[in-house]
Order: C-alpha cells, then sequence, then structure tokens
C-alpha cells in the first residue's frame, strides 16, 4: 500500500472508503446511462412473420436508420396473437429508445374493440413516433377461381356460399379487416382463414388452397404480373399507378368504400421526448432516402414521417373508423 493510500484510509476508516468506491461506481453506472442516444442496437419488432409487407416496410427503413445511426436497426419479426405477443413484449421493454415496435390498423385500431382483456393499453402504454406508410390494399383471387373479374367474384361466392376461403396474415391484419369490410359491404360469405403472416398465407394461395385475399403490393406485385394471382379490384378511392386496370371498390358500387394498410413506429410509454424526436427525424430521413423513395414508388406506398403528435391524431381518427365497422361487420378473433 503506498503513502497516499494509507493516509486517505486512516482519514476515512475502512466504512467509508467502501461507500466513497460504491459512490464512484454509481456515477460511473449514471454517466453510462446518460451516454449519448443511440450508443447501441436498436430492435425493430414486427409482429408478423416474414414476407409480407409490413416486414418490407420495416426492413427498407431499418436499413436506411442503420446508415444514418452508426448503429445496428435490426427488424426482429414477432408473430402470433394479433399482434398482442408483440405488443406486450414491447409495452414491458425499457423505455430508453431500444425498443420501438411497427405498429399498424390491427393492433393499433381494431384490436382495441375486436379482443377482450388485452394486457396493455394502446393508448397509454405506447407513444407514436410516426407514421411510416400507407399501402394501398388489393383484393386478388386464385386463378381457377372461375371469375374473371370483381362482379363475376362476388356473384361466384354469393351463389356458393361458405365454400371460398380466404387467407390473411392474422386476426386483426390489414387484410383481415379489409376482406371483412368487403363482405359486410357486398354481402358475401366467405370463411376466414388466420395465417401467422402473409408469407404464410401466399404460399396456400398460391398452390390453391385458399381462394382469396387482400394485401399490398409489396407482397402481391409479383404474382400478380406473372399470373400467379388475379387482381380484381383496389380499396383505394382512386386507381393505382401499378394496376391502371384494375378498378377500386368504389367505383363497382359502393362509393364510400376505402381501405388501406398503414404503419408506423411506437416506443414504450416513459420513453423521453427528444428520443422520440430523433427517432421521428432519422424516420423522415429513411423515408427520403433514394432507396426507400424507389421502393414505395413500386410498391405505390405513400410515405409518411410527420411529428409524433400527428400520428397520435391520425391513429385516433382510424380507431373511430375501426371501431365502428368492428361492430357492424361482428369481426372476431377467428
Amino acid at each position: 500500500m503506498n503513502a497516499l493510500a494509507h493516509t486517505f484510509r486512516s482519514l476515512l476508516g475502512m466504512g467509508s472508503l467502501a461507500a466513497f468506491f460504491a459512490v464512484g461506481l454509481a456515477t460511473g453506472q449514471t454517466a453510462q446511462a446518460q451516454a449519448p442516444w443511440p450508443s447501441k442496437a436498436i430492435r425493430f419488432v414486427v409482429p408478423f412473420a416474414p414476407g409480407g409487407t409490413s416486414e418490407i416496410v420495416a426492413r427498407s427503413v431499418a436499413a436506411e436508420m442503420t446508415k444514418q445511426l452508426g448503429v445496428s436497426v435490426y427488424v426482429e419479426n414477432k408473430p402470433g396473437g394479433a399482434g398482442v405477443t408483440a405488443m406486450i413484449d414491447v409495452s414491458k421493454a425499457a423505455p430508453d429508445g431500444y425498443t420501438i415496435i411497427l405498429g399498424h390498423v390491427g393492433t393499433l385500431a381494431v384490436n382495441p374493440y375486436m379482443l377482450k382483456n388485452q394486457p396493455y393499453d394502446v393508448n397509454k402504454d405506447f407513444v407514436p413516433v410516426t407514421l411510416l406508410a400507407k399501402v394501398p390494399n388489393v383484393f386478388v383471387i386464385h386463378p381457377d377461381v372461375p371469375a374473371k373479374n370483381f362482379k363475376e367474384f362476388v356473384a361466384y361466392a354469393k351463389a356458393h356460399p361458405g365454400q371460398l376461403n380466404y387467407g390473411s396474415a392474422g386476426n386483426a391484419s390489414a387484410g383481415h379487416l379489409a376482406m371483412e369490410y368487403l363482405k359486410l359491404v357486398t354481402g358475401m360469405y366467405i370463411t376466414h382463414i388466420p395465417y401467422r403472416g402473409t408469407g404464410p398465407q401466399l404460399t396456400d394461395l398460391l398452390a390453391g388452397r385458399t381462394q382469396a385475399s387482400s394485401a399490398g403490393m409489396p407482397a402481391l406485385g409479383a404474382h400478380i404480373r406473372s399470373g400467379k394471382l388475379r387482381a380484381i379490384a383496389v380499396g383505394t378511392q382512386q386507381r393505382i399507378p401499378a394496376l391502371p386496370d384494375v378498378p377500386t371498390v368504389a367505383e363497382l358500387g359502393f362509393k364510400d368504400f376505402e381501405t388501406s394498410q398503414w404503419y408506423g413506429i411506437l416506443a414504450p410509454a416513459g420513453t423521453p421526448p427528444e428520443i422520440v424526436k430523433r427517432l421521428q427525424e432519422e424516420s423522415y430521413k429513411a423515408l427520403r432516402s433514394s432507396a426507400v423513395t424507389e421502393r414505395f414508388a413500386t410498391d405505390n406506398a405513400v410515405r409518411g414521417g410527420g411529428p409524433s403528435s400527428e400520428f397520435a391524431a391520425f391513429i385516433k381518427d382510424e380507431q373511430r373508423i375501426w371501431s365502428d365497422i368492428v361492430k357492424r361487420a361482428d369481426i372476431k378473433a377467428d
């Protein structure tokens, strides 16, 4: 022991010396906790299996944010329970900006009214960061279905009630909601088969084990172009550039019909406002990068990127709309 340490111990005593080092350790931990954000990888949870529009949107944005932030923003697929499994996970995560989730119409605007006793409150346990994209819903059928267009499909489904099946990415997925809304306005009776993501449900649709579906162009485009699926309508009010010859449901006699998929980022409640703002700003930059701009243009996606308050207001509007549709269409978790 050197003279300085001996003198220090003599002055403070053994107990005080231990306390001194304990304070020093705590100070070091505090400094580490207050390190500039981000200082480590960010987990971006997607509540569906790989292969769907949700993952494509998330991975496109995550790749650009990784370049911008200098840390990995990695996508973790966590399917199951109509998105509830992933939402529970993120609701319990530390509110430090290192765990975020891709929210969408099902988890944020439908589940609160379709599912009973959710173990979290979407409006209290999460903070909206930003809307990433709106993607048109496209209605498709397998070529073996004896219908060349939307009107023929509706007529065939009505003539064979309960004999056709449609797949979706799962309960409360955008495709599930779009098809149930379509059933409500047309009076069709088609059986819902939920899967754990768009990828798995497309496998069965392409094989002819199911006959219809609704999803976004990112997941359906290649199959429509190849002729493996037949596009019969789109859910937007105007036709989309990628499918100029495919009519909207609205122009086919259901003028108020409109449905699209939308995706945004949320963080656990309590995440510091400055981190929420930084996440929003970096998302805005990512959405305007050439790579994401080109991808979204190909998929006819409308990009977002606005502030947290704007996304929060959008979610409230969607909850108002879908709470009514859930009730009228008697949408249930199959």
